[in-house]
């Protein structure tokens, strides 16, 4: 396996781990709001990657037998003109998405494109990495409180 940047000719493949993880997704939301949109294929990629763009952000592709088997997105987001009001905004990296395909989950592959993320962040002076997490993606988030993260904010949700 080889870590890479993003590289056109796997478009597809990203497309296709996308989905993958949409419908994984999908088939944990407990409260059945997540969706496969008949246009999210072919267009969420374009979207993550031109968040990539203007957000100084990387996707690193892992690649072996020339196909995509996992990815990793992020950016350094701005913060917003008040948030100096409140906080202390130190210059933070934010994983936008981890994907590896399930065939070949637990085999180190998510750890090897944090390491390479981590490491872009770091050497950009970032001084914190956040990522969001779904809540019913416990396989999710045990990968990354045993990668040293954890949580500092909850997002509470309640049907009305």
């Amino acid at each position: 396996m080889k870590i890479i940047e993003y590289e056109e000719k796997y478009l597809e493949d990203v497309k296709d781990l996308l989905v993958e993880l949409e419908e994984y997704i999908i088939s944990i939301d407990k409260d059945n709001l997540d969706h496969l949109h008949q246009e999210y294929r072919e267009k969420m990629a374009i979207l993550d990657l031109k968040e990539i763009t203007e957000n100084n952000g990387k996707c690193y592709l892992a690649i072996e037998n020339d196909k995509v088997i996992g990815l990793i997105m992020g950016i350094i987001p701005p913060y917003d003109e008040f948030d100096y009001l409140d906080y202390k905004c130190p210059k933070r990296g934010e994983i936008t998405e981890l994907i590896v395909t399930r065939k070949v989950r637990s085999n180190g592959v998510g750890k090897s494109l944090m390491n390479k993320m981590e490491e872009y962040f770091k050497n950009l002076g970032c001084e914190y990495i956040l990522v969001d997490v779904f809540a019913y993606n416990e396989s999710g988030i045990n990968f990354y409180k045993k990668d040293g993260y954890h949580a500092r904010m909850e997002i509470m949700i309640k049907k009305v």
